[in-house]
């Protein structure tokens, strides 16, 4: 689009929307055309050009500027295959580049495999899809959840929501348990405030508008596999649904995925086992063998709670765009409007902020161990680095006056569930499945999908310009599918 010689946006302005885009792999052309939303047009102008000039001056290099080889990624590559052993070509890529900042093309990586890690490969080829089929609609159709449990044993107990449309992760969080509905639904609450904070460009200041006057999203229904620990995310759910729509009462906004797979959230922590968890459990079992670490231990088990890295930054890219920009990608967003005050409602129905679940260790506990830490000079805590920390501050604590016999309070927790009944004479939602085991699980329509003011506004999007999508009946799914379908997965989709 040519600038008709207008001035270059302000930097502070489009800065933050290159950087993002950039993380989203987004080409140069699509970024240019991407940030023309962000600033007024009809004062600034801005060209392939003067883009690429502020791009390399950002430092922001292409794969080809950048030029790395097999020897120049080696170093990186063996660092990053101990925490991500079983990563192949195209996951390597990614980690790469949003956790080194280095583009590197596949076929570089690839050649790596072949000379330092071929039985990586063997590995790979071996394995077999698993097939499953689900359809989400559009974007904000569901948000599906899910516990894993896999690593309870280390007193880490995980946690997804994910936005399967997009395939964003709407948050993975690490606790002590898994299992509290008070906390599992926090996790929900928090997550939909925290998408009303939304930034407003007036050109050259950027206001941020608080959650006490913004209207937040929520999806249309929520996702479990049965059990008491998503009571909480089914009545609050529910409650709010009704709040705006009372043709609601008497059904409830929760799929309950008994005969059917909880297909997003398994695919996610299928990657996970995959990906990370090899890496991630080697480091845990180091602890443990060397007999640093025992979950039996009150004091080992809350200072190693203290210590661990509990903010993992989650995937950046084309999931978040497409949630943030449904439209772009030709697909609808449903999302529901929900004010402050309804959040408030249901929380304070369900959520007591002063249960002993919310705490991390007891106080008195952490703040012993906070004054330890600070004494050795609040050392940098990381994969490297975690045990050397770890026994530091265990040889002071050992010693210590002051340990509180608070830290007994740890043992309560698992005891003390607080559990929730759930909404009573409440109807599930119908949902719709086909003879070839293709099935739709989410809100609209009833809960039996797509209608034909959903088809039309699809055709709309497509007459647009933008990218091509199904509209029509496929013989081989049988259903008018104009969404996502995700058809297989396994532990090897990710081949070399």
């Amino acid at each position: 689009m040519p600038n008709q010689n207008k001035p270059t946006p302000p930097l502070d302005i489009i800065t933050p929307h290159i950087l993002r885009l950039w993380k989203a792999r987004r080409t140069d052309k699509q970024i240019v055309k991407d940030l023309q939303k962000h600033f007024d047009t009809s004062r600034y102008g801005l060209g392939l050009t003067k883009y690429l000039e502020i791009r390399n001056a950002m430092g922001l290099q292409r794969t080809r500027q950048q030029g790395h080889t097999v020897d120049s990624i080696r170093d990186t590559m063996a660092d990053l295959c101990e925490t991500y052993p079983n990563a192949g070509a195209h996951e390597m890529v990614n980690l790469l580049f949003h956790e080194r900042g280095m583009s590197v093309a596949r076929s570089v990586v690839i050649s790596y495999f072949a000379i330092h890690e071929p039985e990586l490969i063997r590995q790979r080829k071996a394995n077999r899809l698993r097939r499953r089929r689900f359809w989400a609609a559009g974007v904000n159709d569901l948000f599906a959840v899910d516990q894993h449990d896999k690593w309870l044993k280390y007193g880490l107990g995980l946690h997804t929501g994910i936005e399967p449309f997009s395939g964003r992760i709407m948050w993975i969080r690490v606790w002590h348990l898994n299992r509290n509905p008070q906390l599992i639904l926090s996790y929900y609450l928090d997550t939909v405030e925290t998408l009303g904070h939304k930034a407003f460009l007036s050109f050259k200041i950027i206001y941020l508008l608080t959650l006490s006057n913004l209207p937040t999203d929520m999806p249309m229904v929520t996702q479990s596999d049965p059990g008491s620990e998503n009571f909480g995310i089914a009545n609050a759910h529910t409650m709010l649904r009704q709040w705006y729509d009372p043709a609601l009462q008497g059904t409830l906004q929760h799929r309950w995925m008994r005969s059917k797979k909880n297909v997003m959230p398994e695919i996610t922590w299928s990657q996970l086992r995959r990906r990370f968890t090899p890496g991630f459990e080697a480091l845990l079992d180091h602890g443990v063998l060397s007999g640093w670490y025992d979950t039996n231990n009150t004091l080992q088990l809350m200072l190693f709670q203290w210590v661990r890295d509990r903010n993992k930054v989650l995937p950046h890219g084309v999931p978040n765009l497409i949630y943030q920009s449904a439209e772009d990608f030709g697909a609808l967003d449903f999302k529901i409007k929900v004010e402050r005050e309804a959040l408030d409602h249901v929380r304070n129905i369900y959520i007591k902020p002063s249960h002993v679940v919310f705490d991390l260790v007891p106080q008195p506990f952490g703040d012993c161990v906070q004054r330890c830490y600070n004494e050795l000079g609040c050392p940098l805590v990381t994969r490297h680095t975690v045990w050397e920390v770890y026994l530091r501050l265990l040889g002071m604590l050992q010693v210590h006056d002051e340990i509180p016999c608070h830290i007994d309070q740890l043992d309560d927790i698992e005891e003390d569930l607080g559990t929730l009944p759930l909404l009573e004479d409440h109807d599930e939602l119908p949902y719709r499945e086909e003879s070839n085991g293709t099935y739709y699980m989410g809100g609209v329509g009833g809960g039996l999908g797509l209608g034909i003011e959903h088809l039309n506004q699809l055709e709309g999007l497509a007459r647009d310009d933008e990218p091509e999508i199904t509209l029509s009946i496929d013989e081989n799914i049988g259903l008018d599918h104009a969404g996502l379908v995700v058809w297989e997965f396994s532990d090897g989709s990710d081949p070399v």
